[in-house]
């Protein structure tokens, strides 16, 4: 029997905001990644950045690409690890496959969207995505301004009342 999780357990560190604005999340999956000691250190500290970052399939393995994780502080010159470096990501060999085959037959893209601890154990949340359009991306921003005033319009009357 699984041991119930509660969202005191997650913990989110960073959140890929630009990817919610240029993509449109079809399907997410759980990932870990392969990290070296100082790299959770700064993680803990939150010293992470996606920027430019991408998932590509380098022979039978998944690898993070672009994700920058800043030099611990305390880990000195010769402990610390490359800010830059490729990262692989853990996940299932039948949840590669289905990633794979969507990704070459249909024209999505895989990206990570959220790094969380989950107990003390630090996960990747990576999302089969489709690009946005102009059009799309100038929608979004059009409902989000709508939704922004009738939440003004509702705290207005609140208010008064």
């Amino acid at each position: 029997m699984k041991k119930e999780e509660t969202k005191s357990n997650i913990k989110t560190i960073l959140v890929n905001k630009k990817a919610g604005f240029d993509y449109e999340f079809v399907e997410s999956i759980e990932c870990g990644i392969v990290l070296e000691g100082t790299e959770v250190k700064s993680l803990r500290e939150g010293r992470a950045s996606f920027g430019a970052s991408y998932i590509k399939f380098v022979g039978n393995r998944m690898v993070l690409v672009g994700f920058t994780i800043q030099p611990y502080a305390l880990g000195g010159g010769t402990f610390n690890h490359e800010p830059m470096r490729d990262r692989y990501l853990l996940i299932s060999k039948q949840e590669m496959k289905h990633l794979k085959r969507k990704v070459d037959e249909k024209g999505f893209t895989l990206v990570a969207r959220k790094i969380y601890f989950k107990g003390n154990l630090i996960k990747v949340e990576v999302c089969l995505s489709k690009g946005r359009d102009y059009q799309g991306k100038k929608q979004m921003l059009k409902e989000r301004d709508i939704r922004r005033d009738a939440d003004r319009e509702i705290k207005s009357i609140k208010r008064l009342s």
